[in-house]
This record gives structure tokens, sequence and C-alpha cells, in this order.
């Protein structure tokens, strides 16, 4: 939509879009007040009823994964077991219900004006029946479907993350412990650093604030004005409105949140102390936290960098700078520092991507990839059989993604994408159109690296479907073994990137796979799967499900496939404590 020009244009058409915009508003805060107590009643009751349900399983669980975990020395683990996780199983209920509760009322209440907006949007046809209708029966499948979600992540994502826990982490991974001897001088600097920070801080905050009311509100009103920003889009309007309004409540509710801040940011001089093993470092950093808040608030507010404030060293080494741009690169690659312009060529056309819109493309491809391997005989009935468990397959739930990722990553190195293409040949991810979502960025960054890795490997055709096929197959040893894979790599280095890039896409995958929607789409996939074997083979027996599966097990795939000397060990079928755990339950 194009900016009108001129004040006068610019003042008749928000003139002409007031009626309609108070109109839309009334009409969804009707709709919201109707359905805010159901969805409320609906979310509390099945978060409720899953958080009270598996209460007993996470409690006995994380004691055994803290107590089992190989990172985590005796003294730590007898403080996490003695004095953290009661205080944690004793506050879950409570805060997860209450939280039921408020995101309930808030979602039945905001979803149908959302939806009101969005239904007299451009581009929609029947705009008078979606005014009325949207936001009612898509509101209250949203309640039970984030209530779905919730139940997955509570009961596989939960266990998944504590299995990691609890399972030894490679040689090169920190192990955790307390130093007793450091307690009492970290403690100190932690108190004596909140008392400090608190005043002061919460000062600089004070004075701080008018500037950040009239810039606010100046930025606002030229939104207003030329239709930019909040103001371009119609479903964003009463809430960029009423910003305007409770701008000043925005301003009270930072200082109060630098003020409360203070407190924690001034407690970090005990890490502080702790990791160095100096006072003289804590009281270094109560001084050096004045300086960082003050040059972080005047980034956020556009004011002059620096800050006037001293900033002496609280490292033994020099690690301040390396620290942060570790931090800065971790929260946004290098590839992403610098940020889109705020106005976007109109030339141009950019397709904005969403998170939800990503995880539907990466379903789309394993739907199709998953139909040709039907096909092809490389997903077999026990697969499908296997993903309908409790466990798992391991070639459906993790192979099948990660394969359709390493065809992703093929198809941009091949290209030369300065992102990630999808199957069309035509999206792209790119700097620009990303999902602005931090949690987003921690798959994006690893894949991209991947892809460098692989355009850096110069693999030929041969060695891409050999690989390929080793993705697919990395979580069944024995099939990847007796399976004709195509010719392996003839360098042992290579093997050995292959190897690890395979093993790095198999840890992506799986945390993908812990996402709160996942699993629901994943049910979706693993049915539409059974169906295009009952249709390729027919009727089957459901009586494979009970019969006994030899693992394999082995220390590098490529190294058994090929030749290098492994070791190989038969585990036994007794179930393992976590699905004892799952079948006291009883839920899925």
């Amino acid at each position: 939509m194009e900016s009108p020009k001129g004040v006068l244009a610019s003042l008749w058409n928000f003139i002409c879009f007031l009626p309609i915009f108070s109109g839309l508003l009334i009409l969804g805060t009707i709709k919201g007040i109707i359905f805010c107590p159901l969805i409320c009643l609906i979310m509390t009751i099945g978060n409720s009823a899953i958080i009270l349900g598996l209460w007993p399983a996470h409690g006995a669980w994380t004691y055994y994964c803290i107590v089992r975990a190989k990172r985590l020395g005796p003294v730590l683990k007898l403080v996490i077991c003695i004095c953290v996780l009661p205080l944690l199983l004793i506050l879950w209920p409570a805060v997860g219900i209450l939280a039921s509760i408020i995101g309930g009322a808030a979602y039945g209440f905001l979803s149908p004006i959302f939806a009101t907006f969005d239904a007299a949007g451009e581009g929609k046809t029947n705009k008078l029946l979606h005014c009325f209708y949207d936001g009612t029966r898509g509101t209250i499948e949203g309640s039970l479907t984030t209530v779905r979600d919730f139940g997955d992540v509570c009961y596989h994502s939960y266990f998944s993350y504590m299995d990691d826990l609890r399972q030894k982490g490679p040689p090169d991974v920190d192990y955790y412990d307390i130093r007793l001897l450091y307690l009492p001088a970290a403690v100190i600097a932690g108190v004596l650093g909140s008392i400090i920070d608190l005043p002061l801080i919460s000062l600089i905050a004070i004075c701080k604030g008018p500037y950040m009311l009239l810039k606010g509100w100046h930025r606002l009103f030229q939104d207003l004005i030329g239709r930019e920003g909040p103001f371009s889009e119609t479903i964003c309007v009463p809430f960029a409105g009423l910003a305007i309004l409770l701008w000043p409540l925005a301003v009270v509710g930072a200082v109060l949140c630098s003020m409360a801040a203070s407190i924690f940011l001034g407690s970090y001089a005990g890490v502080v102390v702790y990791q160095e093993s100096s006072i003289w470092f804590g009281l270094c950093y109560i001084v050096a936290s004045l300086s960082i808040y003050d040059e972080y608030s005047n980034d956020v507010l556009g004011m002059p960098e620096g800050s006037i404030m001293p900033r002496p060293h609280f490292r033994k080494k020099n690690v301040l700078s390396r620290t942060s741009s570790l931090a800065s690169s971790f929260s946004r690659p290098n590839s992403f520092l610098n940020a889109p312009s705020r106005t976007v060529s109109l030339k141009h056309t950019m397709v904005e991507l969403k998170p939800l819109e990503l995880l539907d493309r990466l379903f789309k491809e394993m739907q199709r990839q998953g139909e040709i391997m039907v096909s092809e005989g490389l997903i077999t009935l026990q697969d499908v059989v296997d993903a309908k468990s409790d466990n798992g397959s391991q070639v459906i739930s993790i192979g099948l993604p990660a394969y359709c990722l390493l065809q992703m990553l093929l198809r941009s190195a091949k290209a030369n994408s300065v992102g990630l293409l999808f199957a069309d040949n035509v999206t792209e991810i790119t700097s620009t159109n990303r999902p602005e979502d931090t949690i987003f960025d921690w798959f994006l960054h690893p894949l991209l690296i991947i892809r460098d890795q692989i355009k850096a490997a110069n693999l030929s055709e041969a060695e891409e479907y050999c690989f390929s096929k080793f993705v697919l197959l990395f979580g069944d040893p024995v099939r990847l073994k007796n399976s004709n894979i195509g010719s392996p790599p003839e360098s042992d280095r290579k093997r050995a990137e292959l190897d690890a890039l395979a093993r790095r896409l198999q840890g992506i995958t799986k945390s993908i796979s812990r996402y709160p929607t996942f699993r629901r789409r994943f049910g979706c996939l693993v049915k539409s799967l059974s169906d295009d074997l009952a249709k390729k083979n027919g009727s089957y027996s459901r009586s494979s499900n009970n019969e006994p599966k030899t693992i394999l097990r082995s220390k590098s795939a490529f190294g058994r496939m090929f030749g290098q000397k492994s070791s190989m060990n038969k585990t036994s079928n007794d179930k393992e404590p976590q699905q004892v755990v799952r079948d006291h339950v009883g839920i899925l």
C-alpha cells in the first residue's frame, strides 16, 4: 500500500478510516467478550489436567535424570535435588495453571479482534460475512490446538530434553560442579551489587524516561500521518492507535522493568567472583555494570553511543569483547548483522516468511519425499508402526526431516544462494525475509554453516546420493549396513566430514522435533504414509508391533560401512526407565 502524498490527503484518509476502524473495533470487542470465558475455561481445564496428571511423572523422571547426569558433579546434584527441584516442583503447577488462566483469557479476547480486522484487509472477498464469522470457530479450534501442543511439549519434548541431560555428552563438553570455597564471597558480592545498582540504575532510567516518552510519541504520530510502520497494516491499526494513548504507561513500565532488572544485573557480580575467583573483579563489575546499562539504554533510545561512566575490566583475560561478539553472533548471525532498512523499495517484492509457514513447507516436502520413499521401499511398514509407537521411528521422525533439510542445503549450495532455497527454486530464506525470531536463528545459523561446508566439500552426484541415504538411515544401523546406498567417498577425511555433518543434521532435526506444533503435524504425516503403504501393500497385521528388534550401535557409521574398525553392541530388549514412567502415565 502506497502512503498518501500530502498533508491534506493523509488527513482525509485518516478521517475516512476512523468510522471503519471504530466499527471493526466494537464488533471485535463484542466477539471477544463473548468468547473470552469459553476459551479461558477450555485452556484452563485442559492445561491444568495435563500439568497435574503429569506432575508425578515429571518429578520422578527429573530426579532420576539429575542423579544420573554425567555432566553434573556430586555437589551440584545435591544442591539441585535438595534446594532447587523441590521449589520448582511446588511452583510449577501454580505458575502453569495461573499462566493458563491469563493466557486463555487474553487469547479468547484478542483473537476475535485480530480476526475481525484481518477479515477487512485487502484481498479479502465477502468481507461483511467474514467480519462476523472470523474469530469464532477459529478461536475455539485454536484453543484446542494450543492444549494439544502443550500436552505434546509436556509429554514428549520434556522427556526428550531430560534424556539429553541424562545421557553422556561428547568428551569436549564442560563438566559442571560447585566450588564451595568461593560461595560465601560470591553471595556477598551479589548482594552488594544489587544494593548499589538498584538506586543508581533506577536514577538513570528515571532521567531517560522523558526522552523515551517524547521520542516514542514523535515516532508514532509520524507513522500515523504517513500510514507507515505499525499503521501500514489494517490488523495492526487499533493496537498502534492504542499505543499512542498508552505510551506513557509503556514508559513507566520500562522504567519499572529497569529497576527490577538492576537487581539481577547487580547480583551477577557474584557470578563474576565465582568464575574469576576474585572479590576484586566482582567490585569492578559492580562499577562497570552501570556503564553497561547506560550504553545499552543509549542504543535502545537512539542516543549517542558510549557512556561517561567508568568501565573497569572485570575479567582476568580480555574476554569481554569476545563474549559480546559471541553473544551477538549467537542471537543474530553474521549474515544478519546488517538489519534490513525500515523502508523497503516498492520495485522489488519481498516475500516475508513466518516460522509456521516454514514448518508447513518442511512438512509438505516431507510428505512428498515420504511418498517417493514408500514407493521405492525405503520406508517400510515397520517404520510406520514404530513411528506410531511411543519410542518413534528414527527413520521417519529424524531421518526423513533431516533428509529434506539436506536436500534444501544441497539445492542452495548448487545455486550459490545467499540463504536457503526451497523446493520450488523460487522461495528463499534470506536476511531480509527471515522470521524475526531469535529461536529461529538458533536453527538457521547452523544450517547456513552446513551449507557452506557442503559447498566446500564439492560432492559428486554419487557422493550426494550416498550422503542423502546415509542421513535418512542414520538412525537404523542395521538397514544402513545392509542397504545399497551407493559408492562412498574415497577420502577418509571426507568420510569423517560427512559423518560429522550427518550427526549435526540429526541433532538439529531432533531439536526441531521438540517444537510444540511438530508432534501434531508429525502424526498427520505418519497417518498419510500409513495410508500410502496400505494402498501399496494392502491391509497388514498389527502383530508386527510386538516383534522383538535388534538394534546395533557403532561409533562411526561411515567407518562401519566402509571398512573402518568399529564396535557394535547388541542392546537388551528391556524397557528404559523413561518408558516405564510413560507406561504408568498412560497418555498418548
